[in-house]
């Protein structure tokens, strides 16, 4: 305990002497009993402590100071343990221009009383990151997840137990300024499955008449599921390095990416980097407009519009890929005919996945109309 300190002073009776006379004469409690750190929230962290007064017969003062340390003062709480019926707190005041507030609990006789005081503390937060590491035929993933600690709330804990929502509860000290890196949660042999993303609100239509192949971009996908020996907690999101065993006995580093929050039943994404091992070509074959609506002076002010599409897709590799195109969609639309079935990601966006196979090719063609269009 570095810059919090907690004394307690006895008022004789019931009579309640001025808290700034008070406090000039309170005497030391002992240190903190236990303490837990909850760092469920990103902004702030959660503190409870448990601790054991002294009480006199009568209404004893307890002082809370905190000089230094970012604490809440709004969320400081005080909760009586062991005799919650008969000892009660009856009063808090806030000395004024003090970082520091009074607690005035009532007590039936002389006892041992232990005390939860909980608050908020700024400046102690949590970083989760990501080691994965897939087997060469990149199916299956390892995967550690670790926590970096970094206090800078201007207080030193020397003994917590460190708590997220999930994985293992821990116990650590960790002093005001300090960072600490620890393994926080790991599973092995998860099932994965490489996928490549074509955008095409994104990525050129036709490659060929860039000055540069564009690469298509690659990702590992990992449901978060009972399944998957994983689903019994949320992912939190945080940067991932991912490596990959290769044939012989040495490790390749294929990229990192900043994982985003998972929750169970959902899938988390690892980008690894773009691939020219896969060509996709988009054309627009037809656009044919119908239903034109005319003002009085015969100006078009609405139509819709027929369109086709059709996508052309090589795969380079001897083995076969997963293709996800994805296919913005304007205004108001509906799919007439489609070679393919696709996903309604929403209404702005579909999407196709395709199973391209070694030294392959696929083509895919869907048409729809586009309804009330202004001129």
């Amino acid at each position: 305990m570095k810059n919090i300190y907690i004394a307690i002073l006895l008022i004789s009776g019931l009579s309640l002497t001025n808290p700034a006379t008070a406090r000039t004469k309170l005497v030391a409690l002992p240190e903190r009993e236990n303490t837990i750190i909850r760092l469920d929230h990103p902004d702030v962290t959660l503190i409870q402590e448990e601790r054991t007064l002294s009480l006199h017969k009568g209404v004893n003062q307890i002082d809370f100071s905190w000089k230094g340390v970012h604490i809440d003062p709004d969320s400081l709480r005080l909760t009586i343990l062991q005799h919650p019926d008969s000892t009660r707190l009856i009063n808090v005041s806030y000395p004024p221009n003090e970082q520091a507030l009074v607690w005035e609990i009532f007590s039936p006789d002389n006892q041992q009383e232990k005390i939860r005081i909980s608050y908020l503390l700024s400046n102690i937060d949590r970083v989760i990151t990501y080691e994965a590491k897939t087997n060469h035929q990149e199916n299956k993933l390892d995967l550690s997840s670790y926590l970096v600690l970094r206090n800078f709330s201007g207080e030193s804990f020397d003994s917590a137990l460190f708590q997220l929502d999930y994985g293992n509860d821990f116990e650590k000290s960790i002093l005001d300024g300090e960072t600490r890196r620890m393994l926080f949660f790991e599973t092995g042999n998860l099932k994965i499955r490489k996928i490549f993303i074509f955008n095409a609100g994104i990525h050129p239509w036709e490659p060929e008449k860039e000055k540069q192949t564009p690469g298509i971009p690659v990702s590992y996908e990992l449901e978060n599921m009972k399944n998957n020996q994983l689903g019994q907690h949320a992912l939190w999101g945080g940067k991932a390095r991912i490596y990959q065993n290769d044939a012989g006995t040495s490790t390749i580093f294929l990229g990192e990416d900043m994982a985003g929050f998972t929750p169970v039943g959902q899938k988390m994404t690892l980008h690894i980097g773009d691939s020219r091992d896969l060509s996709v070509t988009q054309h627009k074959v037809t656009e044919e407009r119908s239903n034109i609506r005319r003002n009085r002076n015969d100006h078009i002010v609405l139509y819709d519009s027929n369109e086709e599409i059709r996508i052309e897709i090589e795969n380079f590799k001897d083995a076969p890929a997963t293709l996800k195109v994805i296919e913005p969609m304007q205004d108001e639309w509906d799919i007439k005919k489609s070679s393919h079935d696709f996903k309604l990601v929403n209404s702005k966006e579909i999407e196709f996945e395709l199973n391209v196979p070694a030294k392959g090719k696929s083509t895919v063609t869907y048409s729809y109309v586009r309804k009330n269009i202004r001129s």
